[in-house]
């Protein structure tokens, strides 16, 4: 009998160190659970949608984000800090621009398409945090949805023309709209919301508990 499947729907930017943290969190319970029962898709919220297309300096965009430059180093620590806690590999310095991330967003559009989005989103995740890509870069995004076995020539020719742009931008607006106000925000089987970074512990748990209701109703 076929198990049937919980949607967990997520979402994120790629540009979101929390958004990291959080899926290597949850990918971790879902190792632990191979026989877990849910169907994860990964939604656009950009988290600087006033950013100029061409992106901006990271440390000057930082500083205007949260008022001045002291502040923003001591955001950046606690985030360090928490990978760290985590064994989440970040180099929160590395990256020198933060990128527009809506051709990241379709990207990874694309990849759900293909059946390949979480290997995406992590290799979003690595480029800018571990690597210090440019994921507003074409190329980059190119090379990243090869090495995730997506048709680069593909790829790369939808990157310079605006497909699925209005819908994803469209997509970004509908989540504000609805009450999404930061990422990672969890929408666990279209009626539960769990908003930040959770613990494995907390996804073994609710993993546990669906399958135990899911078996109680065969």
């Amino acid at each position: 009998m076929r198990t049937p499947s919980v949607p967990l729907d997520i979402f994120f930017d790629p540009v979101c160190p929390w958004c990291h943290i959080g899926k290597a969190l949850l990918d971790r319970a879902l190792e632990t659970r191979p026989a877990h029962p849910l169907v994860v898709t990964w939604h656009p919220f950009r988290l600087n949608p006033d950013i100029p297309p061409e992106g901006a300096e990271r440390a000057t965009w930082l500083e205007v984000k949260f008022g001045d430059r002291r502040t923003a180093a001591e955001a950046m620590a606690r985030v360090q800090t928490a990978a760290d806690q985590n064994n989440v590999v970040m180099d929160l310095g590395r990256a020198e621009r933060v990128p527009d991330t809506i051709d990241a967003h379709r990207l990874t559009h694309w990849a759900g398409l293909e059946g390949r989005q979480s290997h995406v989103v992590d290799a979003l995740f690595r480029a800018y945090f571990r690597d210090g890509l440019d994921i507003g870069d074409a190329d980059v995004l190119t090379g990243i949805a090869a090495s995730c076995g997506m048709d680069a020539d593909m790829t790369a020719r939808l990157l310079k023309g605006d497909a699925d742009r209005d819908d994803l931008m469209a997509r970004d607006l509908d989540a504000r709209e609805k009450g999404v106000t930061a990422v990672p925000t969890f929408l666990l089987d279209r009626q539960f919301v769990l908003t930040g970074v959770q613990s494995t512990e907390m996804w073994q748990n609710v993993i546990d508990e669906i399958i135990e209701q899911l078996e109680s109703q065969e």
